[in-house]
């Protein structure tokens, strides 16, 4: 007789359900089936899936090989956009990684206009005794047309660059 210790697990809570509508279960399992679908968002897919089917969330890291935490994480996220109608937002979209917090921009769209026709411009035009700018150049005209109040020569060097 083989006896095989097992560690004793306490239940945790229960994790939220999730009921598709045919149109999303639909949606969520052509994006599996899509060859050219992203990686993550396939995973995301197949947790939602099984979620649906009933699995909770380490079954689903197990089946998957992922963590519990991912698992719990696409639940989760599925279950706040539930209320917005499908219409109003595609599967990939609700599935999709929330913007991640950093500095705000300085520098808008219209200043980035500005400053590539500025570039685009002949420096001789503008009383410099160069041919072409240079990144210190550009910048100090700049800031001397008021396009931005501060810019360093290596930022309005990327402007030069194109990147």
């Amino acid at each position: 007789m083989s006896y095989q210790w097992r560690k004793p697990s306490m239940p945790g809570p229960k994790p939220p359900t999730i009921t598709l509508t045919d149109g999303e279960r639909r949606a969520l399992e052509q994006l599996v089936r899509r060859h050219t679908a992203p990686h993550q968002l396939v995973v995301r897919c197949r947790i939602i899936l099984a979620a649906a089917d009933g699995l909770n969330n380490a079954e689903i890291a197990r089946q998957l090989d992922t963590s519990i935490d991912t698992a719990a994480l696409w639940r989760q996220r599925w279950c706040s956009g539930a209320a917005i109608p499908l219409d109003d937002q595609r599967v990939a979209e609700r599935l999709a990684d929330l913007p991640r917090p950093g500095a705000p921009v300085r520098i808008t769209a219209d200043q980035v206009c500005q400053i590539i026709a500025l570039a685009c411009e002949d420096p001789g035009a503008t009383g410099r005794p160069i041919s072409q700018w240079s990144q210190r150049e550009i910048a100090e005209e700049i800031m001397k047309r008021g396009i931005v109040d501060q810019i360093s020569p290596r930022q309005a060097g990327r402007f030069l660059k194109g990147g």
